[in-house]
């Protein structure tokens, strides 16, 4: 027994030995997740925004069987933000597991659908829309059983994470019934920007406080450290998720609205104790602070909207998706892509001007929703911002996710 019991390890350690040499074969690129997921959102945001804003200058027609505006939403949420979901995700997993990152291959086929999925939504209107769902609704779907997989092999507690991730490919599925006209051409992108607004509620209450104190404890500071979640978070998460369930379901009840005020409040609240003024001289701190400010924002907004407020819906709407979504996306991408490639936690002067690009761009987009200056000019110039804080992202850390990490060849 003893003998069989010693052979089963040594075949097990030689096929580690076996995966950790074809990892370390692989091209830089495909080492992780966040490199080739990372750089696709950047550059397909770029693109896409390049796209909507010519289409509706009036200067080309985009190519899709979605509406125009219905294309915007669909892969500013799907295309845009669903990389970096599947970035951060394949990124954490070996956090999370202690087991090596899915690699090589397997990583460029996911990205591969991911690629394919954007051109064939892009040119659905010659294609159909059965290619393009296959294909982007596919890779949620796949990409969750995989980590579920992970997760559950090493017991981990994050498989509420990896469901909400299959519930984004479920809103895709959803998406594509609208745009087929099927089902409310509504629902699919209303339940993405809830399941990502939940997911920045999750995440964002673990890893913003943990920075924080981080930082606070290098710098000295003693008192006013915030603390991990607490039954305070968990009565946030829940309220803020429910207010959002009301949205889906009752999207013009007046009842959503105030239940959709009421966890802006929370929001804020929690957001206080985070002590976020204090670490404006760490951008890569702050602009995780910064980022979670337009969630209770967007509530804010959204809330007083339903509630029969002279607010637009838009308002709320691009505070949570152009604000809270991509400046939060742009926060973690530039953190994670410095931390795990070994090199050291300080933004680069055009790192900040992403910040205070992407800053800029949901400021502009929310005030022409809400009717503050020229509405084409107004949208045109926090289009032009927006898309120039990707832009920056990608040419700044297209080196360091095409590259190596420090110490490795």
């Amino acid at each position: 027994m003893a003998g069989n019991s010693s052979k089963t390890v040594t075949r097990g350690e030689q096929m580690l030995a076996l995966r950790k040499r074809r990892w370390a074969a692989t091209i830089p690129f495909l080492r992780g997740g966040f490199r080739p997921f990372f750089f696709g959102a950047a550059t397909w945001a770029v693109i896409a925004i390049a796209l909507w804003l010519c289409e509706l200058g009036g200067k080309i027609t985009i190519p899709t069987q979605f509406e125009p505006v219905a294309w915007h939403r669909h892969e500013m949420l799907f295309g845009f933000v669903g990389a970096a979901v599947s970035g951060f995700l394949l990124t954490a997993i070996p956090n999370w597991t202690g087991r090596l990152p899915i690699a090589g291959r397997p990583l460029l086929s996911l990205f591969g659908m991911w690629a394919a999925a954007r051109l064939a939504v892009l040119c659905s209107s010659m294609l159909g829309l059965w290619p393009a769902a296959i294909l982007d609704v596919g890779l949620f779907v796949v990409l969750s059983l995989l980590a579920a997989r992970e997760v559950i092999a090493s017991k981990n507690r994050n498989i509420p994470i990896v469901g909400i991730v299959l519930l984004f490919g479920i809103a895709d599925a959803v998406d594509y019934a609208g745009a087929a006209g099927v089902i409310s051409p509504d629902l699919g992108w209303r339940g993405a920007i809830a399941l990502i607004v939940i997911l920045i509620s999750l995440v964002g209450g673990r890893i913003i406080p943990s920075f924080t104190r981080n930082w606070m404890a290098k710098q000295g500071i003693k008192r006013g450290l915030p603390t991990q979640p607490q039954s305070l978070d968990l009565l946030v998460v829940v309220s803020t998720a429910f207010a959002l369930l009301l949205w889906l379901v009752f999207p013009e009840n007046r009842l959503t609205g105030l239940a959709l005020l009421l966890a802006a409040a929370s929001q804020v609240l929690r957001l206080s104790r985070w002590g976020g003024a204090r670490t404006f001289s760490d951008p890569l701190v702050f602009i995780l602070h910064l980022g979670y400010f337009w969630v209770p924002a967007g509530l804010l907004l959204l809330g007083l909207s339903v509630a029969g407020a002279d607010v637009p819906r838009s308002a709320g709407i691009h505070a949570l998706t152009a604000g809270a979504m991509a400046t939060m996306i742009l926060a973690v991408m530039s953190r994670a892509s410095l931390g795990h490639t070994g090199r050291e936690l300080t933004a680069s002067p055009m790192t900040i001007a992403s910040y205070a690009c992407v800053t800029i761009g949901a400021v502009l987009r929310v005030a022409a929703s809400l009717g503050l200056g020229d509405y084409p000019i107004t949208l045109d110039i926090a289009g032009v911002f927006w898309g120039a804080a990707l832009l920056l992202f990608a040419i700044a850390y297209a080196p360091i996710l095409w590259s190596a990490r420090v110490g490795e060849h």
